[in-house]
């Protein structure tokens, strides 16, 4: 069994995890008085490295959360509120990923919020520092400066870096799934709905080029990152149901031919958006042409929009 760091432990399932005590001086605080005085937690990790990686930032946070707790001792000025102490809490608390249940002044909604907050913010920087340096090129560091946070809490929320690149993929995908149903086309006509779509495509693909950076990064990576999460296979199926909806509603409204596969349209319409925004610099390198020009642009999502009506109309069966 290899030597593992203090407090942190091999559980019967193999997972890493922690093994901590509740300082003595806080038994009395609200928050530990009425709970075990060790605190066991695991990492849901297997692989020794990582798991440790991800166990030392748990400690470093309940360290975090010890901290706030002796900031805020109930025997020094103590409020009352309706015949409840009112524990401020400090600034610091808000890294801490479990806030104190028994505060009146932090409801389990705000505690929930603040880790989301964070867990957002996380996201965003990671999804820059990846974008501009793969996930060889990045360094945890680097995002963390990137953000509100700290390093500890960044392996706290995602456990690894590789695994916080696997988050930072499904929030790409997401973000361009989500924008897909905002735009309610069942309300549009078929053909005005369809134009959305492409527009809104076309549109999504240039404002996020790190979204574009990073598939194509993790298409040199062969995809391995992101294999076998079943939680980004359903989010991107509903891309391909959301044109096969459409397709349906045109051809029943005699807008659109028949036998159109929804998920080639679908790779139809994406390629181009996608390849303009990945294809800039060597297109400009080779052919002296920018695909980004402001004249141009507009012509270009006119084409792709013309092309893929024109496609669909019922003419061409």
């Amino acid at each position: 069994m290899p030597l593992l760091p203090k407090n942190v432990r091999i559980g019967r399932n193999g997972r890493i995890g922690i093994l901590k005590k509740i300082p003595r001086d806080l038994w009395q605080h609200p928050h530990y008085i009425n709970k075990s005085k060790v605190i066991e937690r695991s990492t849901g990790i297997t692989d020794v490295e990582e798991g440790t990686k991800a166990a030392l930032a748990m400690l470093n946070a309940l360290e975090q959360e010890f901290t706030a707790a002796r900031e805020t001792d109930p025997r020094q000025g103590v409020q009352e509120t309706a015949g409840q102490p009112v524990i401020p809490l400090p600034d610091s608390a808000i890294e801490t990923p479990t806030a104190f249940p028994g505060d009146v002044t932090t409801t389990s909604r705000q505690r929930t919020q603040v880790g989301e907050d964070t867990r957002r913010d996380i996201l965003a920087a990671a999804m820059h520092e990846f974008a501009e340096k793969g996930l060889l090129g990045a360094r945890v560091d680097d995002i963390a400066a990137r953000t509100r946070t700290t390093k500890p809490m960044i392996y706290y929320h995602f456990g690894s870096k590789e695994k916080l690149y696997a988050a930072v993929m499904e929030e790409a995908y997401v973000g361009v799934r989500s924008k897909e149903q905002s735009l309610h086309l069942d309300d549009l006509a078929p053909v005005e709905a369809m134009r959305r779509l492409v527009e809104v495509t076309f549109e999504h693909h240039a404002a996020y080029p790190e979204y574009v950076r990073l598939v194509c990064a993790e298409n040199m990576e062969r995809g391995r990152h992101i294999t076998g999460r079943p939680s980004l296979v359903q989010r991107n199926a509903i891309a391909i149901e959301t044109v096969s909806k459409l397709l349906e509603r045109g051809e029943k409204a005699g807008a659109f031919r028949s036998g159109v596969d929804p998920f080639h349209l679908h790779f139809f319409i994406n390629s181009f958006c996608f390849m303009r925004v990945s294809n800039r610099y060597t297109v400009y390198a080779v052919f002296g042409k920018d695909l980004w020009e402001p004249d141009d642009v507009p012509l270009q999502r006119e084409m792709i929009i013309e092309a893929v009506l024109r496609y669909l109309q019922p003419s061409c069966s």
